[in-house]
């Protein structure tokens, strides 16, 4: 049966939730039988899959085409789509078409938007035109330039409460689960405690319903500089380095394609083929 919002909300303390990103048919189709709650396809592609520095460059286009093509995939998997930079932030009227798209073209089952009162408007906007809503606090990547940088958020007793404000008011707006970023653990199992809705850590600790990454660095595919936060728990770049090298070396080699990897031709035309010149 397919995951939904709803069901995906409904497993708050029945069990822990398992989220990974993905960007595409083939790995989202490898992540779905493995039996992951939920697929996020994160504005974290910018990065991770088109090579660029932030996710500041992630157009709406993007995120449309990557969420449609791990929809594909996705046979029970709730499918979840960021909104990328800027679709969200210019008024409720625009947030809602710009969702619209990636429900429609993307073929996304929620989208999630980083921020935290301050959107309260826009995600109830987005649940009374029925697209379910994951808010995002603590680091929010898109807003790298006015946070200074890629830190650790809710350190100081002030922030600790702005972010449990923001929680409450993104739950109030509607929203159907939290994605908590970067959060000291014992603040991330406080809101976790307070919230009737999911709260999925990244870089959060274990005091949260579940847990998201990146599937790149989760699955060693990344082989930069990681974040304190993850965890390698497979070595595919390296699987994958192998299998390259192999193939190079047997077609310099001669060895690929071998007889087996070939189409005979039938015999009579062999023999035609024999004598052309």
């Amino acid at each position: 049966m397919k995951n939904t919002a709803v069901a995906f909300r409904e497993a708050k303390g029945q069990k822990k939730l398992v989220m990974l990103t993905a960007y595409d048919y083939s790995t989202a189709r490898v992540m779905d039988a493995a039996g992951v709650d939920a697929l996020l396809v994160g504005d974290s592609l910018g990065m991770v899959m088109l090579g660029h520095e932030d996710t500041l460059s992630v157009t709406l286009d993007d995120m449309a085409r990557h969420c449609a093509a791990v929809a594909r995939g996705a046979q029970k998997a709730l499918v979840v789509c960021d909104m990328p930079f800027m679709s969200y932030h210019t008024g409720v009227e625009d947030c809602v078409r710009n969702a619209g798209r990636l429900v429609g073209e993307g073929r996304a089952q929620a989208v999630k938007l980083e921020g935290g009162a301050d959107f309260a408007a826009e995600v109830r906007a987005l649940v009374r035109a029925s697209v379910p809503v994951m808010g995002h606090l603590g680091l929010t990547p898109q807003s790298v330039n006015a946070l200074g940088g890629y830190r650790v958020q809710g350190k100081s007793a002030a922030a600790a409460k702005k972010l449990l404000d923001d929680a409450r008011a993104l739950q109030d707006a509607g929203a159907f689960a939290l994605v908590l970023e970067c959060v000291p653990a014992a603040l991330a199992a406080r809101i976790t405690a307070v919230l009737e809705i999911p709260v999925i850590g990244i870089g959060a600790g274990p005091g949260c319903d579940g847990q998201v990454l990146v599937w790149q660095d989760m699955a060693g595919m990344n082989s930069g500089h990681l974040p304190r936060f993850v965890k390698r728990f497979g070595e595919v770049d390296c699987a994958l380095r192998d299998a390259v090298q192999n193939y190079a070396r047997e077609v310099r080699a001669g060895a690929f394609p071998a007889d087996e990897h070939c189409y005979p031709l039938p015999q009579d035309v062999e023999k035609i083929l024999k004598k052309l010149k």
